[in-house]
């Protein structure tokens, strides 16, 4: 500690960056990310400074010498040596190429991207102006998007009424079953809704497919790694159950 600067001193403790350092990688990540600020830094050090201050009150309160705190600490003890002897037993697995693409392989419901449909809408309150609407489109008056930008009353109309890709599940059941029928550039409606009416124009069809391997091989590598984990700690604990727990 002799070139380290010291922050504070507690009864006959020197607090030091290297304390200050040791409590902040214990906190929350997001704490961390705003300990470069000069003012949370300094309210940080006020709180290690409080930490060490009750730390030394309970110091002279003596309360090492109960029972209650020898209990403390003796579970405490007992939890860290358990973290320890985990790590120990997990420590090298790891999860090859092969683990993963067997995974994939034996799992392919996990790994299967429904039907969806791209499309966009124009929703109204009344039947009549959304037949209107879908007149002047059909003639050639207005464009599907123009028609959204001026009638539609779904915040999607700003963008032209589009409502970007979805599935099966994501609509009102009306809405949905119309925009599935749909041929690709047609417009279909009115469609009536608990919202109103729609006019509903679809983009793209996108059929049902498997993501690729590539796409979801970091989401498996965890999967598998965790899955490898639990066995070799079930394993353990088998081991160590009929050494050590009297039945």
């Amino acid at each position: 500690m002799d070139n380290e600067k010291v922050l504070a001193k507690v009864a006959d403790y020197e607090i030091t960056n290297t304390d200050f350092e040791i409590y902040l990688q214990k906190l929350p990540q997001e704490q961390r990310n705003y300990a470069s600020n000069p003012q949370y830094r300094a309210k940080l050090v006020e709180q290690l400074l409080s930490m060490y201050t009750f730390a030394q009150y309970a110091k002279d309160m003596k309360p090492d010498e109960t029972d209650g705190f020898k209990k403390v600490l003796e579970n405490a003890k007992t939890e860290i040596l358990a973290q320890l002897a985990v790590q120990e037993t997990i420590k090298g697995i790891e999860v090859t190429k092969e683990d993963a693409m067997a995974f994939y392989e034996a799992n392919p419901q996990h790994f299967k991207k429904p039907e969806t449909v791209s499309a966009k809408h124009i929703l109204v309150a009344e039947e009549d102006a959304c037949t209107a609407i879908l007149a002047e489109i059909n003639s050639g008056a207005k464009t599907f998007e123009d028609a959204a930008k001026e009638s539609s009353t779904c915040p999607s109309g700003e963008r032209g009424g589009d409502l970007g890709e979805f599935g099966k599940g994501q609509m009102v059941k009306e809405f949905e079953e119309a925009a599935f029928a749909a041929e690709v550039g047609s417009v279909v409606g009115p469609v009536k809704t608990q919202f109103g009416y729609h006019l509903i124009k679809v983009e793209k069809k996108n059929e049902a497919s498997t993501v690729p391997f590539e796409e979801v091989e970091a989401q498996i590598n965890n999967a598998v790694l965790q899955q490898k984990q639990n066995q070799a700690y079930k394993a353990k604990l088998d081991e160590l159950a009929d050494k050590y727990i009297q039945k």
